[in-house]
C-alpha cells in the first residue's frame, strides 16, 4: 500500500513545489497537504488517515508536508502567497484571517451546503468555521483550551494542596524546586508563543474588568494592559520563571515545555487537551501519579481563557479541487474527526462526542469542570485586527526581552497599551 510522502521544507524547496504537476506517476490526481502543528505523534496519525484515505481512492496520491513547528506557520503563509502547488491546508485561528484577505482559501459554502457531514458537527464549530465573513473557509477538527497539567505525587510529597490559583500555582512551583536532583516546579514558555502565557496571567489578574467579548480590553474602554493589576500579573509571571522553572526555559517553546513534564524535570504544566494523549503514552511517568486540573484563576477568582480552534481549509487556487474537497470531507467526517479527537487528545467538534466516555471521564473532566464553572469565562482574542499577527511577533521578543533584563514591566506593557489602543482607535476589525 502507498504510504503519503512526508518532507521538511525549507525556503527552496518550498518554492520548488510550484513547479509541480497535479498528476501522480500514474496519472491520476496528486493532492499537496500541508500541515501547521506538526509533531512526531500527530504526522504518524495524519499519515494513517491519509493511507486509508488513498485505500477507498487508488486514483489519488496524497503528499504530505511538515515543516518545522516553529516557522510552519510562517511557511505556508509563504506557499499560499507564491500560489505554490499545495491544494490542502491547515487553518488555525490566528490564520485564518490573513489567508481569506489574502484569496488564498476556497469558499467552501457550495460544498458544505450538501455535505451531509455539516450537520454532524457542534454549532459552535460551524460558527467557527464560518468566522470571518460568514462564510466557511475550513472545517474545524478540534477546540483548544488549556488545563493544568499536575504531577499528584509530587504535590503530595511536600503536603501541597492541588493549585487552583495563579498566586497558588506560583507558590508550589517554587516549592517543588530543587535543583540538585533537577527537579523545578514549571514547564515555563519562554520561547514562540510565550506572549500566550503572559496574556493569560495578565486576564486572569485584571479578572473583573476585562470585557470577554474584546479580551484585550477593559470594560471601560481600555487595554487590559494599562490597568495596574497588569503590571502585579508580570512581576508574578518573572517570579514564576525565575524561581519556579528551569533556566532553560528561557527557550522553550510548545516541544520542550511538554517533554520538561513528561520526562519528569518538571511538576506542572500548562498546555491543551492535546498533551493529555502525550503524556498516556510518556514512559517516565508513573501511573497514576498526575492529573488535569482547570487552569487557575486570578485573585479575584476568575480564569479568563480563549478556546482557539484550527482545522483544514481548501486553497483558492488548488488544481484539483474537487478532490481536495473530497480529502477534506473524509478528514473532517464524524468517524475520521472523532478518532483524530481521540489519538490527539482534542476538545470534540462533533455531535457523537457527547457520548463518548473518553471525552466525559478521565483527564477530560477538568475541561467539563471549567464548563460548568461560571468563574472560567471564555474571551475573545483580537485576531481579526490587521496588527495582530504582527504584535504576536513583537510581543514574543518583548517577553524575552523582559525575561533577561532587557525591558521593564512598564516598558512591555506600555508598549502593549499604545499598541492596541492604536488599532482600536483606527477601527480594528
Amino acid at each position: 500500500m502507498r504510504r503519503p510522502r512526508s518532507a521538511v521544507f525549507g525556503l527552496v524547496a518550498l518554492a520548488l513545489t510550484s513547479v509541480l504537476t497535479g498528476c501522480g506517476p500514474g496519472g491520476g490526481t496528486t493532492l499537496r497537504v500541508i500541515q501547521s502543528l506538526t509533531s512526531p505523534e500527530r504526522t504518524a496519525l495524519l499519515r494513517d488517515m491519509i493511507t486509508a484515505f488513498e485505500a477507498a481512492n487508488p486514483d489519488v496520491d496524497v503528499r504530505l508536508i511538515s515543516p518545522p513547528l516553529q516557522s510552519a506557520d510562517q511557511k505556508i503563509a509563504q506557499v499560499l502567497s507564491a500560489k505554490n502547488d499545495v491544494d490542502l491546508v491547515e487553518v488555525r485561528d490566528y490564520t485564518v484571517k490573513q489567508f481569506v484577505n489574502n484569496d488564498s482559501l476556497l469558499d467552501l459554502s457550495p460544498y458544505v451546503a450538501g455535505w451531509p457531514g455539516w450537520q454532524e458537527l457542534t454549532p459552535l464549530a460551524r460558527q467557527k468555521a464560518a468566522s470571518v465573513g460568514g462564510k466557511p473557509y475550513l472545517v474545524p477538527y478540534g477546540f483548544f483550551q488549556n488545563t493544568l497539567f499536575a504531577r499528584t505525587d509530587r504535590l503530595a510529597e511536600k503536603g501541597i494542596a492541588p493549585p487552583t490559583s495563579w498566586p497558588e500555582l506560583i507558590d508550589a512551583a517554587v516549592q517543588l524546586t530543587e535543583p540538585g536532583k533537577n527537579r523545578f516546579g514549571y514547564s515555563f514558555r519562554g520561547g514562540a508563543g510565550t506572549f500566550h502565557y503572559a496574556v493569560s496571567i495578565i486576564s486572569a489578574y485584571v479578572g473583573p474588568k476585562v470585557d470577554p467579548a474584546q479580551g484585550f480590553w477593559r470594560k471601560d474602554g481600555g487595554t487590559i494592559f494599562a490597568a495596574p493589576e497588569a503590571a502585579t500579573a508580570m512581576e508574578a509571571f518573572l517570579k514564576l520563571f525565575k524561581t519556579g522553572s528551569p533556566p532553560g526555559s528561557l527557550g522553550w517553546s510548545y516541544p520542550e515545555m511538554v517533554q520538561g513534564f513528561t520526562s519528569g524535570v518538571t511538576s506542572l504544566l500548562i498546555q491543551d487537551p492535546e498533551v493529555i494523549k502525550t503524556t498516556e503514552r510518556a514512559t517516565g511517568l508513573p501511573k497514576g501519579s498526575w492529573t488535569t486540573l482547570p487552569i487557575p484563576k486570578g485573585p479575584s477568582g476568575l480564569a479568563l481563557q480563549p478556546t482557539g480552534y484550527a482545522g483544514w481549509g481548501v486553497t483558492s487556487f488548488s488544481r484539483n479541487r474537487d478532490a481536495a474537497v473530497q480529502l477534506l470531507e473524509f478528514l473532517s467526517s464524524a468517524e475520521q474527526g472523532l478518532r483524530w479527537a481521540k489519538e490527539h487528545s482534542l476538545i470534540p467538534v462533533h455531535t457523537a462526542a457527547a457520548t463518548d466516555p473518553q471525552f466525559t471521564t478521565g483527564a477530560f473532566k477538568a475541561y467539563l469542570d471549567m464548563a460548568n464553572d461560571p468563574a472560567q469565562v471564555v474571551v475573545e482574542r483580537p485576531i481579526q485586527y490587521p496588527g495582530w499577527g504582527r504584535w504576536q511577533k513583537q510581543a514574543d521578543i518583548d517577553v524575552q526581552s523582559l525575561l533577561v533584563g532587557e525591558k521593564s514591566v512598564a516598558e512591555v506593557l506600555g508598549s502593549w497599551d499604545e499598541f492596541w489602543a492604536a488599532q482600536k482607535k483606527a477601527g480594528g476589525a
